[in-house]
Parts: C-alpha cells; sequence; structure tokens
C-alpha cells in the first residue's frame, strides 16, 4: 500500500499517525543523523517506520501491543519490500524495554503518551552515546502546554507528560521541544545519568 493511501485509510478509520508537519521534521532529523539502529515505540499501521527505513539505511526495530495492527504493520513493510530490514515485536513496550537487547542510536518514541514517562529510564538506557530520542505529541493535543486543569479523562496522560518533559529537560540539557504537528521533542544522549 502506498504511503499515501496508507494515509488516507489512517484517517478514515481514526488511526492516529504521525503528522505531516512531523513527518517533515522526522525525515530531516533521519537524514542528518543516518542512523544504524532504530527502536519505534508504536507501530501501529507501519506508516512511520515505512518514512524512518525509506529515509535512513537503519535496521527497524518496533513494538506493538494491537494484534490487527501489528499484522496490518506486517503487511505494509511487505508491500514495499522493507521486510527484511524491520524486526516487529508484539507486545507492551513497558516489558519489552525491560528485556531488549540495545543498543540503539536512534528511538522514535510514539506508544501511549500516558506511559512516556514510565518509558524513559529504559529508553535512556537503550540509546547508544550520541544517540537521539525523537519522541511525538508530547503537548496532547495542546493540553500539556496550557494552564487549564484537564479533564479526568485525560488528567493522568497530561500529568505524566508534563513529567516527562521536566525529566527529559534533566537527562537531555540539550533537548529542543518545537511546537509542530502536536509538539516534538529531540534529543541527543550526551552524557551517563541514571
Amino acid at each position: 500500500m502506498e504511503l499515501s493511501v496508507l494515509r488516507q485509510y489512517a484517517e478514515e478509520n481514526y488511526i492516529p499517525i504521525l503528522q505531516k508537519p512531523t513527518e517533515k521534521i522526522l525525515i530531516d532529523v533521519l537524514k542528518k543523523e543516518q542512523p544504524k539502529s532504530v527502536l519505534e515505540i508504536g507501530t501501529a499501521l507501519g506508516y512511520s517506520g515505512s518514512i524512518i527505513l525509506n529515509n535512513s539505511s537503519a535496521h527497524l526495530t518496533t513494538i506493538e501491543i494491537n494484534k490487527e495492527r501489528f499484522d496490518f504493520a506486517k503487511n505494509t513493510f511487505y508491500e514495499q519490500n522493507l521486510n527484511k530490514r524491520v524486526t516487529q515485536i508484539l507486545g507492551d513496550a513497558n516489558e519489552v524495554l525491560t528485556t531488549l537487547p540495545g543498543p540503539f542510536d536512534f528511538i522514535f518514541l510514539d506508544g501511549p503518551k500516558g506511559q512516556y514517562l514510565k518509558e524513559l529510564p529504559y529508553i535512556y538506557n537503550l540509546l547508544t552515546p550520541n544517540g537521539t530520542l525523537f519522541a511525538d505529541n508530547i503537548y496532547y493535543h495542546g493540553w500539556v502546554k496550557g494552564d487549564a486543569y484537564p479533564t479526568h479523562k485525560h488528567r493522568t496522560a497530561i500529568l505524566r507528560l508534563r513529567e516527562f518533559i521536566a525529566k527529559c529537560k534533566e537527562l537531555f540539557p540539550n533537548a529542543t521541544f518545537l511546537d509542530d504537528g502536536d509538539g516534538i521533542m529531540i534529543a541527543k544522549k550526551t552524557e551517563y545519568k541514571k
């Protein structure tokens, strides 16, 4: 399936995928960094994974908890002849990250937003020195940056994302925060911190 068709399918079926402004920035960062090993948290339909593979020579390891989406992405990678450069893992990233062998020189974080904070220590340890973390949707519909107290339904995710951002500022003093898409953080691991 061509990526334009895949994007249309995602929009029609309310499946969140990479927003266009974020996609452009991701491509620019990939071309600059030239990663060899990429970890993606949140495969969905394989859209962002395809963007990563089409704009680098990297091998992609990608984690997805939803079996239906895992299978859909498998087909996406196969149809684009990218499957030989992908290791797909079906499972909960919170569990997979605890045993996943690394390291990775680029990590694309785009799974459940409320889990970013919990996953951060594992992500940090899996990242090579000078490796890049690219976290998507960190502003969660703009609510994370706002002063309004979040509704009960979204409160936990928003509060955890605020903690995630604060912790990233501590771990990655050079982190860049962008308003594009739904908020992006790009950070390089420059020194070892626990």
